[in-house]
């Protein structure tokens, strides 16, 4: 099973295994993770997910949609690079190792 870092803005790291097939906000919900709050459930209506995704990660990841680029724009310091929405991000074998941070605080 994929292996997802999480890492909060203070440093508090937590790893945790993520069935593939959930995204990479229901691997933080169903894990308490605190700091993504996914206020929309997953809907990408919200920008309350949002992460910085670690530099080596960035090619290995889908491209953001549109409408994922619209609802970071809303985000909390963007990162045009670096920023993801983690309802947007699905977990396979492939993302074994992903590590993202979550920013200061959310909207």
């Amino acid at each position: 099973m994929p292996r997802i870092t999480y890492i909060e803005h203070n440093g508090t790291r937590h790893e945790v295994d993520v069935r593939p097939g959930m995204t990479v906000m229901e691997g933080a919900r169903d894990n308490g993770i605190p700091g993504i709050e996914a206020d929309c459930g997953g809907a990408c209506a919200c920008s309350t997910c949002h992460v910085y995704v670690d530099p080596a990660w960035l090619d290995r990841l889908p491209p953001k949609d549109p409408m994922e680029e619209d609802m970071l724009d809303f985000a909390w310091q963007p990162d045009p690079e670096r920023s993801r929405l983690t309802c947007q991000i699905k977990v396979t074998d492939a993302l074994d190792g992903l590590i993202v941070q979550m920013p200061e605080r959310q909207i």
